[in-house]
């Protein structure tokens, strides 16, 4: 117990929180210590009675049972990697910009899943930031399942594939990867490569909160540019401030 609490310890304070959260209110809804109908997004409920916690618990909650336990530890260790790469690759030193990209990427989420009567958000949410991570670590190499390797910018649509097929499902995949693909777009793509204007700005109240580690750093950045004709293999092909490994996907 003592290596994992030091192994929990040592992760950054988002991926933490977003983790030991996922881990804890999954269990309790599990063995039934907290009512699962509590902790779910409903549209009635949260408009008309005014239960605001469910739009926070449906993002830590998921259902655990022996036909989702499988998927569960996958979206799990997708949380686990993705959002530890990014906050301490990219956002590195900058806590309240990967705060901000979050609570972004949650709200998008609360509201198609409001519109569209989805009930829990891991899917979704989990699947934005590998989206994120994908886009800024484009030409690293991953390898997915049976060996199969192919570039980083692929493995959100081969997911998205892979749950259509075999389980027959996507849609929750389709709205992460839109929801990650609206904030890189805005972030980095509009500003960068369009010449618009940068359309998200970090509030000052979580820099208040959560101060850069870093003296003479803020804002969101600059996206890593991909090296011309590079191969990421194990030393990762994603240039500028953030460099990625490829690594086993299943």
């Amino acid at each position: 117990m003592g290596d994992l609490g030091t192994w929990f310890n040592s992760l950054p304070p988002m991926t933490r929180t977003w983790f030991g959260g996922t881990i804890a209110l999954s269990l309790l809804g599990r063995f039934g210590i907290l009512n699962p109908r509590w902790l779910i997004l409903h549209y009635m409920p949260v408009v008309h009675q005014f239960q605001i916690w469910r739009p926070i618990t449906s993002v830590f909650y998921y259902p655990i049972s022996p036909s989702t336990g499988f998927h569960f530890l996958i979206n799990c260790y997708f949380l686990y990697n993705y959002s530890l790469r990014l906050e301490t690759g990219l956002f590195m030193g900058r806590p309240a910009d990967y705060l901000f990209m979050l609570l972004f990427n949650w709200i998008c989420c609360v509201i198609v899943a409001l519109l569209g009567e989805i009930m829990v958000l891991m899917d979704p949410m989990v699947m934005s930031v590998l989206y994120i991570w994908c886009q800024v670590n484009q030409e690293t190499i991953v390898s997915f399942w049976f060996g199969t390797q192919f570039k980083a910018m692929y493995l959100p649509w081969v997911l998205l594939a892979f749950n259509m097929i075999i389980a027959g499902g996507g849609m929750m995949e389709l709205v992460g990867i839109l929801i990650g693909h609206l904030y890189f777009f805005l972030t980095f793509k509009y500003p960068q490569d369009f010449g618009g204007a940068s359309l998200l700005h970090t509030p000052q109240i979580l820099y208040n909160y959560f101060p850069n580690q870093r003296s003479g750093v803020s804002g969101f950045g600059q996206a890593p540019s991909a090296p011309r004709g590079g191969r990421g293999g194990g030393d990762g092909g994603g240039g500028g401030i953030f460099r990625g490994q490829g690594h086993t996907l299943g």
